[in-house]
């Protein structure tokens, strides 16, 4: 069992930064890909980005893709969303997903086994 904590959220003018964390605990860190997703109000939860066990395959959604970078640290056990020139859309709550299968990078969050309780990101314009 996995249980995952977001941190990180709070609230940022147009075109600021945050950096997102997930601290992860229980089960093998470094065996589970990860990701980030998150949802608007009245939206579907939706895919942002995911990172492989190693590191060395990352995914993005196009909308995010040039301005937000996924990475983690397997030995801290904590993955983080590095979110740059931000926008009013990216107003959301952010969640932290684990998968325990090391096959693709899915997009689909069924296809993920652990989720945290989210962080809301407010972006003013």
């Amino acid at each position: 069992q996995v249980q995952l904590v977001e941190s990180g959220g709070g609230l940022v003018q147009a075109g600021g930064s945050l950096r997102l964390s997930c601290a992860a605990s229980g089960g093998t860190f470094s065996r589970h890909l990860m990701g980030w997703f998150r949802q608007a109000p009245g939206k579907e939860r939706e895919f942002v980005s995911a990172i492989s066990w190693g590191g060395g395959a990352t995914d993005y959604a196009d909308s995010v893709k040039g301005r937000f970078t996924i990475s983690r640290d397997n030995a801290e056990r904590t993955v983080y969303l590095q979110m740059n020139n931000l926008k009013p859309e990216d107003t959301a709550i952010y969640y932290c997903a684990a998968r325990s299968s090391k096959i693709g990078i899915p997009w689909a969050r069924d296809d993920y086994n652990y989720w945290g309780q989210g962080t809301q990101v407010t972006v003013s314009s």
